[in-house]
Order: structure tokens, then C-alpha cells, then sequence
């Protein structure tokens, strides 16, 4: 079995960049705060306001309800395809970007939420979504 007859040496840990570092980051805040102070200086006030925040909130979406009978609802008022129509039109000139949810009965006629998509699109609505449920997979 050999045995050791010189001891090894300790590690050792330069610290040299680690000090390059902490000099620069001395020198990039010596000279940030000249800045600082050269703003300052400047002969120049800015107006003030309070914030308030927004004027007004973004609306949620508005949700249309196709039933089954053909039957529509617009945020569970009842209503026709023509005031549907009229309805948002009114509501997307106060929030240009609003949006529609259509919610259609599993057993309804395609045709009725078609109608729902067209007079969305007559009202100018851009942003339109369809609600469905996903189901597991059938193995």
C-alpha cells in the first residue's frame, strides 16, 4: 500500500476578476449618478396630474345565448336579431374593441347561430369567440 509522503496543496481562490468586477460596477454608478445630477440641474418643471387611472374599465364580453327553441339572449335580456344588432353596434361605438361571446344549445339550429355571427359582424364586432365543452376522449 503506498503511503503519501507530501502533503497536497490547499486550494486556493483568486479573487482578481472578482475584484475587476466590483470596480467597474463601483465606476458605472459614480458616473450613473452624474447624470442623475446633470438632470437636476436642468432649469425645467414638468407638469403635474394625479393619477386617477383609467378613464373607464375594459367592458367584459358581451355573451349571446342561442337557445334551443331560437330563442336569443344578450347578457340574459331577451332579445330579437335585429336589437341584438342594434344593441351592440350601441355598445361597440362607446368600447371600440368589445368583444362577443356566442354561446349556442348543443341542439340547436346551426343556422340561428349563424344568423347570431352575421349580425355580430353587421354590428362591427371584431373580436368573436364560440363556447364549447371539450369531452374525454372515448377509448
Amino acid at each position: 500500500m503506498p503511503l503519501k509522503t507530501h502533503q497536497d496543496e490547499q486550494p486556493t481562490l483568486n479573487l482578481t476578476p472578482m475584484i475587476d468586477i466590483v470596480f467597474l460596477l463601483i465606476i458605472f454608478f459614480m458616473v450613473g449618478t452624474k447624470f442623475t445630477e446633470l438632470e437636476r440641474k436642468i432649469g425645467l418643471r414638468v407638469p403635474e396630474v394625479a393619477d386617477h387611472g383609467a378613464l373607464t374599465a375594459a367592458p367584459e364580453k358581451k355573451v349571446v345565448n342561442v337557445y334551443r327553441d331560437g330563442s336569443i339572449t344578450l347578457d340574459r335580456t331577451p332579445v330579437s336579431l335585429e336589437g341584438l344588432t342594434a344593441q351592440l353596434a350601441e355598445s361597440r361605438r362607446q368600447y371600440a374593441d368589445l368583444g362577443v361571446l356566442i354561446r349556442g344549445d348543443g341542439q340547436a339550429y346551426h343556422q340561428r347561430v349563424a344568423e347570431v355571427l352575421n349580425a355580430c359582424k353587421q354590428a362591427g364586432i371584431a373580436e368573436l369567440a364560440i363556447s364549447v365543452r371539450l369531452v374525454p376522449p372515448k377509448r
